[in-house]
């Protein structure tokens, strides 16, 4: 048991509290992009495409941010890697809020004509890249204070912001709707505005919440054996020494994208056009569906401290194969109730699944680099698993039926289980490492939170 009791400004429950919330402002900036993607931006910057191409047009606006999400990640976890966590994630949130208030003052394509989706694109790349710097950040300031035996637990706390940030943006369009008395036109015109300007007060929370905490020990005790400077770039590193392990967390990676953004943003789609179902049903299952995905996460996570991170994950994709085939059947039946299980199912196997890879991911990559190869790995999948299949999906049910989908996310995770079996399990390992396979220990001095269980 550790003897170690960190301070209160650094208390676990502290680091937790300030992961999860800045993870779920992040991610509702990111969300209710999707979700406008879904619902508006067909009608509002691509009106003269017409109802498929205009939605294939607003989901590759989506898709950019995925593409950009890598180059975040690298950019944003080379000063994570050397200036440290914290700093870096307040630069992230900063960027991530000036870019979704500018989504939500752009003029639409009857102003400026051509000018907006343009404009639309630069701004989605610009929170591709906040996002892609985000997610490492966050679950690295937790992991590396989290205690020996709970990395798993506590590092689910940033996973959260996800099913919480699509929550909250799913509640902010209902709202929002509800307000406007279900008035297309009022909706259209202004409505979808309003999530994405009310985003500036929550981005002011984050930096609050996140100014509160210091940055992690693990990666003082890095700065002072030097190594974080003397290794030079922590990309180059990356590449060097830890390549298989990003290409195959990109691979694990890409079916859990593909569960969650399929439901948070291809599935309210599909409801409203396909399944005929009303925009106010959508959106409150959404709500329901992203509260419940929270517990299941909390679930991965504790259950990987006691099984391992590579056990749950398989586990949970080996469902998802069949799950993936079943899923668009259901849903073509119509009915309001299957399309509430077909997406709450979806989520529940994505919860599952990325509740360990908090801890996962980080303890993949050696410290000096940790916040660059993690981020790296985690948002290549995201082009594989994120960017892709929403964009590719309305393409494969004009041509083949809707199964297709399915299939295609049955082969995604067929290469995540694939993947997560060639890598090392990594509950027992130290978060002060070199990269080595061999489990390590931290060194005397170190605070004992950072031990191996």
């Amino acid at each position: 048991m550790s003897t170690t009791t960190p301070t209160d400004r650094n208390s676990m429950r502290r680091v937790a509290t300030a992961g999860c919330i800045g993870t779920t402002i992040e991610y509702y900036d990111f969300f209710i992009y999707g979700t406008a993607a879904a619902l508006v931006f067909p009608t509002v910057f691509f009106p003269a495409l017409g109802n498929t191409a205009g939605t294939v047009a607003s989901f590759a606006t989506f898709a950019v941010a995925f593409v950009a999400r890598p180059l975040g990640a690298i950019l944003f976890g080379h000063y994570g890697d050397i200036i440290g966590r914290k700093r870096t994630l307040i630069s992230t949130l900063l960027l991530m809020g000036a870019a979704t208030v500018a989504v939500g003052l752009l003029p639409t394509a009857d102003t400026i004509g051509v000018a907006a989706p343009i404009i639309l694109v630069i701004l989605r790349f610009m929170q591709g890249l906040a996002v892609g710097g985000e997610w490492a950040g966050a679950n690295l300031l937790t992991a590396e204070y989290a205690p020996a035996g709970k990395r798993g637990f506590y590092a689910v706390f940033p996973q959260l912001g996800g099913a919480l940030g699509f929550a909250l943006s799913s509640a902010t369009f209902l709202v929002t709707d509800l307000i406007l008395g279900n008035s297309d036109g009022a909706f259209l015109s202004y409505g979808w505005r309003i999530p994405f300007i009310a985003s500036a007060i929550l981005v002011f929370v984050g930096l609050w919440v996140r100014g509160t905490i210091d940055e992690t020990p693990v990666f003082k005790a890095e700065q002072t054996k030097g190594r974080a400077v003397q290794s030079g770039s922590p990309f180059a590193g990356v590449l060097r020494d830890q390549w298989r392990e990003v290409l195959l967390a990109a691979g694990l990676m890409g079916v859990q994208f593909a569960l969650f953004y399929m439901g948070a943003a291809y599935l309210t789609s599909y409801g409203t056009e396909s399944a005929g179902l009303e925009r106010t049903t959508i959106l409150a299952f959404g709500i329901v569906a992203a509260l419940l995905t929270t517990g299941f996460v909390l679930l991965g996570g504790k259950l990987s401290d006691r099984y391992g991170r590579k056990r749950i994950i398989v586990s949970t994709y080996a469902i998802a194969v069949v799950w993936s085939l079943l899923l668009f059947p259901l849903l073509d039946t119509g009915s309001a109730v299957a399309f509430g299980i077909g997406l709450t199912g979806t989520l529940a196997l994505y919860g599952l699944s990325y509740g360990p890879v908090g801890a996962f991911l980080p303890e993949l990559f050696a410290t000096r680099y940790r916040y660059t190869g993690a981020g790296t790995g985690y948002n290549l999948g995201g082009i594989i698993g994120g960017a892709l299949p929403p964009l590719v999906a309305p393409i494969l049910a004009a041509s083949f039926g809707s199964i297709a989908i399915g299939g295609m996310i049955t082969f995604l995770a067929v290469v995540g289980i694939l993947s997560t079996l060639a890598l090392r399990e990594t509950a027992d390992r130290s978060t002060l490492h070199d990269g080595s396979e061999a489990p390590t220990t931290a060194p005397a001095g170190l605070p004992s939170w950072t031990t191996p269980a």
